[in-house]
């Protein structure tokens, strides 16, 4: 058993990115981070995520492929905790978004290797979810930024490393299939990040991303901590037993959770607004933010 590492119980901010790493960043939309975590550290954090992983797997509730794709991370497993500010990555952090900051989303994943060819489903996108249509501007802004630590080998192609359009984050829109199990090559310029246990890629959310499937012999296993300014949230403090709401009304107070998604709006059927929109004849396609 590995005991909780030094660096894990410090304070330090870390320090600012570099300007060569502020120049790739905002040239690229990602940078690779060597060495943030030294071999005593891969070696806690990877243990803590095998036991969520034998967790779920003793309880049947992995995916049918044997992938964990688990959010909250720090919720899910607390000894990640320290990953939240980690001295070598977090100064990248508030260096591109400043101090009123905090994690609007995080999660852990656990990738197998596969023992036979996946059904194709087209993966790429942007992270942020319904931002990519409700934010007008082109490019769109920034918003978040995301630190995925590698806790398994992925300096070879092939081990489900995340692929990423260099430059694309000043990109809207790229050219996808009209259904996402539709045969569809990657866009062009995609390549597949390699890394080694230890390192971390620092991207840009609005950069196009996708995970590849991993047909090696290694596990794929890493922790993601995205990033956004602390006034991404309601200011409201509401209690639950507030009488009479209806479901949009709890929406917007911020009461309703039946989406499940982080109020990504990828269920639009589980949102009560765009119900009674629809009902009323008022989902205009013309409009993007109305668009399902």
């Amino acid at each position: 058993m590995t005991t909780t590492p030094v660096s894990a119980r410090t304070t330090s901010p870390g320090t600012a990115m570099t300007d060569e790493q502020r120049e790739a960043f905002e040239r690229d939309g990602f940078i690779v981070v060597p060495g943030v975590l030294d071999a005593e550290e891969v070696a806690h954090y990877a243990a803590a995520v095998d036991r969520v992983y034998a967790e779920h797997q003793e309880a049947g509730k992995l995916a049918a492929d044997g992938s964990l794709h688990k959010l909250s991370a720090v919720e899910s497993c607390h000894e990640l905790a320290p990953l939240l500010n980690h001295p070598k990555a977090f100064g990248l952090v508030w260096s591109m978004l400043g101090w009123n900051v905090h994690v609007y989303h995080s999660h852990l994943d656990v990738h197998p290797p596969l023992p036979e060819k996946k059904p194709f489903r087209f993966e790429w996108h942007q992270d942020g979810g319904r931002q990519n249509r409700e934010l007008e501007s082109d490019p769109r802004p920034r918003m978040s930024v995301k630190i995925a630590y590698w806790l398994s080998d992925v300096s070879e192609t092939g081990r489900g490393n995340f692929q990423v359009v260099p430059g694309s984050h000043k990109t809207n829109w790229i050219a996808g299939p009209p259904r996402r199990d539709v045969e569809w090559p990657n866009p062009d310029g995609a390549i597949e990040v390699t890394a080694n246990a230890g390192d971390a890629v620092f991207f840009d959310r609005r950069i196009w991303h996708a995970r590849s499937n991993n047909y090696s012999t290694v596990t794929r296993k890493g922790v993601f901590f995205g990033y956004t300014y602390r006034w991404v949230r309601t200011r409201e403090a509401l209690s639950d037993d507030i009488p009479g709401l209806t479901p949009v009304q709890r929406q917007l107070v911020g009461l309703h959770d039946g989406d499940g998604d982080h109020a990504w709006g990828h269920y639009p059927s589980d949102v009560p607004l765009y119900g009674a929109l629809k009902d009323a004849g008022e989902l205009n396609p013309a409009h993007p933010p109305l668009i399902p």
